[in-house]
């Protein structure tokens, strides 16, 4: 029996991942094909299956990846294939998405279709300006309407007269390029030019920006400060309320964008604090993790585990790695036996937790050295040390081990390569937009990054996390403004502000 398919319409979000809700990660992880817009946030690429089929369809307003009636067709032959397809649309598929259109062509088809809705940027974008679109001292009603038309129509569709008249705040969005005309209109029929008025653009992201004016001054505003979509625009005298309850804008990084390096699978620790901190996170991994050369002589060790004094782990990759393939060999925890368990710093300690093992050592000095150091306070003469490590980094651990009498084996769990993927277009970003810092948590992510080639940005510094990755930035010609006191992402987040003096 052929399987059925059938197509979620997932509503998004306005950008921040917080946003999206529970259901539409589900279908999101569950997805064979996934069919993407310009207003998705590329963080939710993430969530899919390795083998899923993703496609790019976005839109703006003058530039289409694919035409509508494309896309339509697109979805209703992957569903009709019997796939599970998930169409990705930025806020809330059923306003001013399309959305609608989309499900009436799935439903002529016959094919199963479900709507997923997501937080429309017409209520949070407001929010996270610090302007609520009901309040008891302005008004009680609210009116959205959208500020983009089929540029071929001869005359609008909009009752500006209408509009104009009536009570409450008025929001729109994709009205940036027609800022003036919509303006003029609402003050000719009626409105007050001092009506205030606040826009949004890239609302709940990084790059959220606000400005405010009037009906009668904000196009001037907007083409001043270079303002551009997408943006939505709030109309009325909630606007006064943004002076006293912004909040998404105070954040102490906010105006900043920082480029994180780490492979995709660890970005997220390091993105999230800084997002957290108000910062337009970019991240652009530049290494990817994987499996080592000698996979067999990697599955004997892992295999004889038990037999060693001392299992030494230098990062939570080579933990993963080592667990993943210890779990698919043993179901019981107890087959690793009792040796001893050494960690480089908090972070592997950390992804040792996940896998419910703990740890008797940890250095003062999250490096290689400081971990030989804390090893001279145990006596290891001839025992036998098993020491988790990638396929190309330094002999320090292994060699100190040796220094020291025991007897170690190196076990290679992976190796780091060029990432060659970049679905989120963070390359381009930062070539066209630049940034105010890159992070630099490895060596290996500052030799990467500088084989791109991309142009150092005017203005931008380099953030090192540790002694070894500072080194190899000298030698690369780039040395950081500032290295972490603290050789681990906690540290270096502290670092930073206190670069950033916030």
């Amino acid at each position: 029996m052929s399987k059925k398919g059938i197509c979620y319409l997932v509503g998004a979000g306005p950008g921040d991942l917080g946003l999206v809700t529970l259901r539409a990660k589900e279908c999101i992880e569950l997805a064979d094909v996934l069919v993407y817009d310009a207003l998705s946030s590329g963080e939710l690429l993430k969530w899919t299956k390795k083998d899923c089929e993703k496609i790019y369809v976005g839109k703006r307003a003058k530039d289409h990846a694919l035409p509508q009636d494309q896309i339509n067709a697109l979805i209703v032959k992957r569903t009709q294939e019997g796939k599970s397809v998930v169409r990705l649309k930025g806020g809330d598929p059923m306003i001013f998405g399309r959305g609608g259109e989309e499900a009436a062509e799935l439903a002529e088809a016959g094919v199963a279709f479900e709507i997923v809705p997501g937080i429309s940027s017409t209520i949070a974008g407001p929010c996270y300006a610090g302007i609520p679109v009901t309040h008891r001292d302005h008004c009680s009603q609210l009116t959205i309407f959208t500020g983009h038309e089929d540029p071929t129509k001869e005359e609008s569709s909009i009752d500006y007269e209408h509009l104009a008249k009536a009570p409450g705040t008025k929001v729109f969005v994709m009205g940036v390029a027609r800022l003036r005309e919509i303006c003029g209109q609402f003050v000719q029929h009626g409105a007050d030019p001092n009506t205030p008025i606040a826009l949004t653009r890239w609302a709940t992201t990084g790059m959220h920006r606000t400005i405010e004016g009037t009906l009668a001054t904000i196009a001037d505003i907007a083409e001043s400060q270079n303002f551009s979509s997408p943006a939505v625009a709030v109309i009325g005298n909630v606007v006064k309320e943004r002076a006293k309850i912004s909040w998404f804008e105070k954040r102490p990084l906010f105006g900043k964008r920082i480029i994180v390096t780490r492979t995709r699978e660890q970005a997220g620790t390091l993105s999230k604090e800084l997002a957290q901190l108000g910062a337009d996170v970019v991240e652009l991994p530049v290494i990817r993790i994987e499996d080592p050369v000698d996979k067999l002589g990697f599955a004997e060790l892992v295999s004889s585990a038990h037999e060693y004094d001392w299992l030494v782990f230098t990062s939570p990759n080579g933990v993963s790695r080592f667990f993943d393939a210890f779990y698919s060999i043993h179901d019981d925890a107890r087959c690793l036996g009792k040796p001893k368990i050494a960690a480089i710093g908090p972070g592997t300690v950390s992804k040792l937790r996940e896998y419910h093992i703990g740890c008797d050592l940890l250095p003062e000095k999250f490096v290689a050295e400081g971990l030989v150091e804390a090893f001279k306070k145990e006596d290891i003469e001839n025992l036998t040390i098993m020491v988790v490590k990638p396929e190309v980094s330094r002999d320090v651990v292994s060699m100190g081990l040796q220094a020291m009498g025991a007897i170690v084996d190196d076990c290679i769990a992976y190796r780091t390569v060029a990432e060659t993927e970049d679905p989120t277009g963070a390359v381009a970003r930062l070539r066209e937009e630049g940034a105010d810092l890159i992070t630099f948590t490895s060596a290996s992510t500052a030799e990467h990054f500088f084989a791109l080639g991309v142009p150092w940005p005017e203005n931008c510094v380099a953030g090192s996390i540790g002694p070894v990755t500072t080194q190899a930035l000298v030698e690369l010609g780039h040395p950081p403004a500032f290295e972490a006191k603290q050789h681990d992402i906690p540290g270096l987040v502290a670092a930073i502000r206190k670069y950033l003096k916030v």
